[in-house]
């Protein structure tokens, strides 16, 4: 009987997704939260067939170079930039990602940020906390409507267009920008315009950027961005840290350029910046927009189907990856 295959898991999953692992690989993997160094990832790596990883953990030329066995790396999420693609593609390492399985949950928490910020739900709760209400005031805490309101989504792929049809409950009016136009259909089902992204940033009274991230697009929402936004618009990111400028994001929720932010993701997580911790006006959520215990579940099982189909065994032994099994990040 052939040898089974290695496979690393870098973080914990869940204890019966390891299981199914097991039965047809031998399992290398720790039982606590890591943070790795490249060495320890290459050192890792270097043992295996195939690997399940996390966005916590960067791999490129230098953690695969020596990594001669290795053949998958199967990412949990639909985001891939910890992965070096093109260094994956010359080593000939199939690189997967989780997409789809999460989009409702995430849409469904983008939304939920959508009204904290707007509503101001979390500095509420700090000001109770904190000692500060006496009784009931007219003004206290006046936030922004989002019903009836101008939601803009910058990104309009799955999680984009889930939220787009959230906000018709809403009765809001939903514009987008994208680097394409979607089809006419899919625009319809959405109740969503196309505009330009100068048009989607004046016009915004709620501003949700959900499109991924590439080198192109770094800073996209800076200085210049925000200067377009209405003084009483919210700003939402649910996408990746990069796209948006920090220190100029501060500069305009403390200069009154902004009426609020609400981040899931920031520029070099885990590391906020003060400058954001110390504004009231911004909900700080440390990346769980896909934090729902059936989404996270649907994640780590697509994994493990990517890396079973990827090394072809166990029930996929003779059939190779096709796109259905395996999620393929190549370009």
């Amino acid at each position: 009987m052939a040898k089974r295959p290695s496979v690393w898991v870098s973080q914990p999953l869940f204890d019966d997704v390891i299981e199914r692992l097991r039965s047809n690989f031998q399992v290398i993997m720790s039982n606590e939260v890591k943070q790795y160094s490249s060495d320890e990832i290459a050192d890792c790596l270097r043992q295996v067939d195939g690997a399940i990883v996390t966005i916590n953990e960067h791999i490129g030329y230098p953690e695969v170079s020596g990594a001669l066995r290795l053949r998958v790396i199967a990412n949990v999420g639909v985001g891939y930039e910890n992965l070096d693609i093109e260094a994956l593609n010359e080593l000939s390492v199939i690189a997967t990602n989780t997409p789809g399985v999460l989009t409702e949950t995430t849409a469904d928490f983008a939304f939920g940020l959508l009204i904290a910020t707007a509503r101001r739900i979390a500095e509420s709760d700090r000001w109770i906390r904190d000692g500060h209400w006496r009784q009931w005031s007219f003004d206290a805490m006046l936030g922004a409507d989002l019903h009836r309101s101008v939601l803009g989504i910058l990104g309009m792929g799955r999680i984009g267009q889930a939220v787009a049809r959230r906000a018709i409950g809403f009765n809001m009016r939903v514009l987008y920008h994208n680097r394409n136009r979607l089809q006419s259909q899919i625009e319809h089902n959405c109740r969503a315009e196309y505009v330009g992204l100068d048009a989607l940033l004046e016009r915004s009274d709620h501003l949700l950027v959900a499109l991924p991230y590439s080198s192109r697009i770094h800073h996209l929402v800076g200085p210049a961005a925000l200067a377009r936004m209405k003084p009483t618009a919210t700003l939402v990111n649910i996408a990746h840290g990069g796209i948006v400028d920090e220190t100029a994001l501060v500069n305009a929720l403390a200069n009154g350029r902004l009426a609020a932010a609400g981040l899931d993701v920031f520029e070099t997580e885990p590391n906020v910046p003060p400058a954001l911790l110390a504004l009231p006006n911004v909900v700080l959520t440390p990346h769980i927009g896909s934090a729902s215990v059936a989404a996270r579940r649907a994640m780590a099982t697509l994994a493990v189907d990517n890396l079973t189909a990827g090394l072809g065994w166990g029930p996929n032994a003779g059939h190779p990856p096709t796109p259905i099994s395996v999620k393929s990040v190549r370009k």
